[in-house]
């Protein structure tokens, strides 16, 4: 049976006119200066049908004709040493590692080093975007949360996805993060990898997924859109707790996450290189995803009750207050009916830590030079990751 040709079924909507008339969506055109529109949403629509065919491949080549922990062991061997077109290794394997081994002709060192520095020295104010903003925020389209909750990430606690995520990002981050063999590299291999396994789980144990509605589980335009998170709304939450970027900067954010997106395997033609795209790009997705629903309201509490659960502050009354300033950054960052979809609980005093943060940030900003910044962003960014590693490395997380 051929497939419908998908529409932008939610453009009337009121949660999708709210968003883009009223909320984030209209501070996003305004940052970015977008011409929004719904003409080359034929272009994009395909995109939710298609995935990463040579990563499944590798998957059903490697992962899926031996025990794990051996198809993990080869795979780290293949990214350590990478694959000559000689080797005695399947055709999939040599295909993706050939793939990636091969810089493309647009890929600019320069640029890749200033968008490390940014998130570098963005501090904290990148962690609390990351979480009260980019992920949280993306908590509310329903669709896109799927493969969550079907491979039953709830089960597995927000200590554990929030750490993978933070390992993720750190080392994807860092000076030089990107080359080939080195550990930003290594992360972006297996982190596809482990979407193609995910992807070929779900369709061969979940019968229920409604492939034409939530398109094809860790599809490429919601792999897009994921990684838009990464640069357009973290930057907008950047500026949004009062920091500042010069363009060659914001140009290096999108860089670096379009190579990340890269060796991940999103289509190059899905990668936006600066604001303006991003936004009409995500404007067009957007217009396919319902808002949150009771699994999306699920996954958000999960992760603003992290703060309770996860051990590295000793104290309950610290745990309890941490959980306080984020959903105080969540109420500020993200709009309200956003808020109100996913049951984020309503403080009081909500807006005070946010407004002092920012305050803050623009007098440091100013006095404090940028490779002191940089330098004291990249140790809080290490703490606070080998503080999850070592709770999640020595206890029952996983």
């Amino acid at each position: 049976m051929e497939r419908p040709i998908l529409q932008p079924r939610f453009k009337n909507s009121p949660h999708f006119k709210d968003f883009w008339e009223k909320g984030n969506g209209k501070q996003l055109i305004e940052f970015s200066g977008a011409e929004i529109s719904f003409k080359d949403f034929g272009k994009f629509a395909a995109y939710f049908y298609h995935v990463d065919e040579i990563g499944d491949q590798v998957v059903k080549d490697v992962y899926l004709t031996k025990k794990f922990h051996e198809a993990s062991r080869e795979i780290e061997h293949y990214i350590r040493n990478g694959v000559l077109q000689d080797d005695n290794v399947p055709e999939s394997v040599k295909k993706l590692f050939i793939e990636t081994q091969r810089k493309p002709e647009w890929l600019n060192d320069d640029l890749l080093k200033i968008g490390a520095e940014l998130c570098m020295r963005s501090g904290l104010d990148a962690l609390i975007s990351l979480r009260d903003y980019c992920l949280i925020g993306g908590y509310d389209y329903a669709y896109l949360n799927k493969p969550l909750i079907v491979t039953e990430a709830l089960k597995k606690g927000a200590v554990k996805r929030l750490s993978e995520t933070l390992d993720f990002w750190v080392n994807a981050t860092r000076y030089n993060a990107l080359e080939i063999h080195s550990k930003g590299y290594e992360f972006a291999i297996k982190t596809r990898l482990i979407h193609s396994y995910a992807r070929l789980s779900i369709k061969k144990h979940y019968q229920n997924w409604d492939t034409e509605n939530w398109g094809e589980p860790i599809n490429s335009w919601d792999m897009m859109a994921t990684y838009i998170g990464f640069s357009l709304v973290f930057l907008h939450s950047l500026q949004k707790l009062g920091n500042t970027f010069s363009k060659e900067e914001e140009l290096g954010i999108f860089h670096l996450w379009k190579y990340v997106g890269y060796l991940l395997g999103i289509p190059e033609s899905l990668l936006p290189d600066n604001k303006k795209q991003a936004t009409e790009y995500f404007y067009l997705w957007t217009a396919i995803q319902p808002p949150s629903d009771k699994d999306s309201a699920l996954l958000a509490h999960s992760l603003l009750n992290e703060s309770l659960e996860n051990p590295i502050l000793k104290f309950k009354f610290q745990r309890k207050n941490l959980r306080y300033l984020h959903i105080c950054c969540t109420w500020y960052l993200l709009d309200d009916e956003v808020c109100k979809r996913l049951s984020i609980p309503d403080v009081s005093n909500k807006n005070a830590f946010p407004v002092v943060k920012k305050m803050i940030n623009k007098v440091y900003n100013t006095l404090i030079s940028r490779n002191t910044r940089i330098e004291a962003g990249n140790k809080k960014h290490l703490k606070v990751l080998e503080d999850y590693l070592r709770i999640t490395a020595a206890s029952n997380f996983h």
